[in-house]
């Protein structure tokens, strides 16, 4: 398994390598969709490996070439306030081949939305809590099941209904990890809640908008980007085409007995390094020096660390967890090197959170899902750290953070000039925040910290692996960091209780 684990690393490695080269030559410069050329040939260097599904390496790597293509046809620029959208375009035409090519299926999800319609009660209570802040920062998309999120609340009205188990399943990947359109639970709600609207009526309009994006998702999606405003492209006419060149690699994944929910979600979370981490928005963040000094080092921890346990590691969830934890540690590292660490942070964004939902009750649904990310990223990095100065105690050795057993290696950090000279971006005598501020920008784009590149390969990867098995969302409980430590919401998250 050693040649699957070295082609995991990189791949992933490649994709984020693309990222960050491309970012640090372009920032400061306006974005040009042929920017992600670079992103788009990592992806067509993925092979199939020993044991793995040649279909669901096909979904990854047709979908970014698809994605590449229709986007490069119908604009030349994506402006910053549309590029979140473009990892939401793939999942809609999916879903409705799904449904055209399997009736069964089609007929579950009918059986869903009626579902939808008879949940009342719950979806009012759910966009009530939402709306004014009962489970604290949340992640309204979250790849888990967390209390606040779409697929916590998609997961409870799947529950009601009976259609077959991996339907379910399927229904409740495609708004986890899927992303089947742009929408949020609860942001009708609280918008005409707020216009003034009684809340049963809140609640019949947040149902029709619920029940829209599995109707008809393609439509859906057009219709919340008339109202978001996005005018950088024609969202139809990308998911026309779109639905076009990527319905023979569907096809070919139900022919080969793929989980409908894998061929669901692997087709959207790899395509967003165009126009949206690599993009105007990215290149505007990174002129900072110390912003992308952060990026390479945590980028380098995280590859100095997989390489050097390639030969030890024992099974594909282990590299999976080295990158993330690598990267967390690395976040945290950087965050404690001016005297801040993760409970600090969480605590103080949390109580920020409570004064944001006062001051802007039509926020957004997806206001704080990176604040939320990052939380969680450093939280875990804390713990890593914290067991790691334990076992050192007084011995003045080299601080060797584990993960799943294998060692993170820090030294990159030290090895950044930039973030080792903070005294170069501020007044020099009292440049005791410069590293802090830079990551609170990072706080609300942590995508390259996370990495979203990384998992999103490794993730395709191992379902490449275990093509049958559902994927999406984690079912485990995500340690949240806001739950671990300020609020009390453990009992109102679904991950037990998942599909």
């Amino acid at each position: 398994m050693n040649a699957i684990y070295t082609k995991m690393v990189d791949e992933a490695m490649a994709a984020q390598r693309a990222d960050v080269a491309t970012i640090k030559e372009k920032r400061g410069t306006k974005y040009t969709v042929s920017d992600g050329k670079a992103y788009l040939d990592a992806v067509t260097q993925m092979r199939v490996g020993e044991g793995q599904s040649k279909e669901v390496i096909d979904l990854h790597v047709e979908s970014v070439k698809t994605h590449y293509k229709h986007l490069s046809t119908l604009t030349d620029y994506v402006r910053p306030e549309d590029d979140p959208f473009v990892e939401h375009y793939q999942t809609p035409p999916v879903l409705e081949i799904l449904c055209e090519e399997d009736p069964a299926f089609k007929k579950s999800m009918e059986v869903f939305i009626e579902g939808i319609g008879k949940a009342e009660a719950l979806i009012g209570r759910e966009s009530a809590r939402r709306y004014a802040g009962f489970y604290g920062p949340t992640c309204v998309v979250d790849f888990a099941l967390i209390p606040g999120s779409t697929s916590n609340v998609v997961n409870q009205i799947l529950r009601t209904v009976d259609i077959p188990t991996p339907h379910k399943q399927a229904i409740l990947a495609a708004k986890s990890w899927g992303m089947n359109t742009s929408y949020g639970v609860g942001e009708v709600f609280a918008q005409a809640v707020e216009a003034g609207d009684t809340l049963a009526d809140a609640t019949r309009k947040e149902i029709e908008q619920l029940q829209a994006i599995y109707d008809h998702p393609v439509e859906a999606q057009v219709d919340l980007m008339e109202r978001a405003g996005m005018n950088s492209f024609d969202p139809k006419k990308y998911m026309e085409g779109y639905k076009q060149d990527i319905k023979p690699f569907v096809k070919a994944a139900i022919d080969a007995g793929v989980h409908y929910g894998n061929i669901a979600t692997v087709p959207a979370y790899c395509v967003g390094d165009i126009s949206h981490h690599i993009a105007q928005s990215t290149y505007n963040m990174c002129k900072d020096d110390v912003i992308m000094g952060v990026i390479e080092a945590v980028t380098e921890v995280m590859e100095q660390s997989l390489r050097a346990s390639l030969d030890k590691v024992r099974s594909e969830y282990q590299i999976l967890s080295l990158a993330t934890g690598s990267s967390a540690a690395a976040t945290e590292y950087i965050l404690e090197l001016d005297g801040f660490n993760a409970p600090t942070v969480v605590d103080l964004l949390t109580k920020r959170f409570h004064n944001y939902v006062q001051l802007y009750p039509t926020r957004g649904a997806a206001a704080e899902l990176h604040n939320c990310d990052f939380m969680d990223m450093i939280w875990r990095g804390w713990r890593l750290l914290d067991s790691a100065r334990r076992k050192r105690n007084g011995a003045g050795d080299d601080l060797v953070p584990l993960v799943a057993g294998y060692p993170v290696d820090l030294s990159p950090i030290h090895e950044n000039e930039v973030l080792m000279n903070p005294q170069r971006y501020a007044y020099p005598a009292s440049a005791i925040t410069v590293r802090f501020s830079a990551l609170m920008r990072l706080a609300d784009y942590p995508c390259l910290l996370t990495s979203e590149p990384v998992t999103a390969t490794m993730m395709t990867n191992v379902i490449a692996l275990h093509p049958e098995q559902i994927a999406a969302p984690v079912r485990a409980c995500k340690d949240c960091a806001s739950a671990s430590m300020v609020d009390f919401r453990h009992e109102y998250c679904q991950w037990r209780e998942a599909v």
